[in-house]
């Protein structure tokens, strides 16, 4: 009982991402690790929330941040991300869906800006396209980095 006063009981938390690929690119958004002073990029999702199913919490997720609705999703998996971010561990079972997107426009756009509904400080984020090539390279780092086996399998 002490040791959780002392504490902040960490917990795991499950997300849902999507792996939308278009030619030889990636859609992600672009995060940065004040601690490690790195960029990363992640696929486009979010947390589930409690009775909520992780495929449901995908659309809502990309319905929340820009406005986009997915099709052609199909789950490819299941993986346990452990890291470290901003100088925090953090715990992550993430369930990996590939999608495309029902508005063809989302292809065309380069780069597009939102805000996480979840942020207080309601900073910007940005959303782009990426080359793949650029992840298998090592040039950029995708997170967590198990998704680029999900990458080859797709194609």
């Amino acid at each position: 009982m002490q040791s959780e006063l002392i504490a902040p009981r960490q917990q795991i938390r499950v997300i849902a991402l999507g792996l939308i690929r278009h030619k030889q690119r990636l859609f992600v958004s672009e995060g940065y690790d004040e601690v490690k002073q790195q960029f990363f990029y992640r696929a486009l999702g979010g947390g589930v929330e409690f009775g909520e199913s992780s495929l449901d919490a995908l659309q809502r997720e990309f319905r929340e941040e820009i406005q986009a609705e997915l099709t052609n999703i199909r789950y490819l998996g299941c993986l346990e991300n452990l890291f470290v971010f901003n100088g925090k561990p953090g715990h992550e079972i993430v369930q990996i869906y590939g999608c495309d997107f029902v508005d063809e426009a989302f292809y065309q756009q380069e780069q597009f800006s939102f805000v996480e509904p979840e942020d207080p400080q309601g900073q910007i984020q940005i959303a782009r396209w990426v080359e793949v090539q650029q992840f298998h390279t090592g040039a950029l780092r995708l997170v967590p980095e198990a998704c680029l086996q999900y990458l080859n399998a797709q194609g």
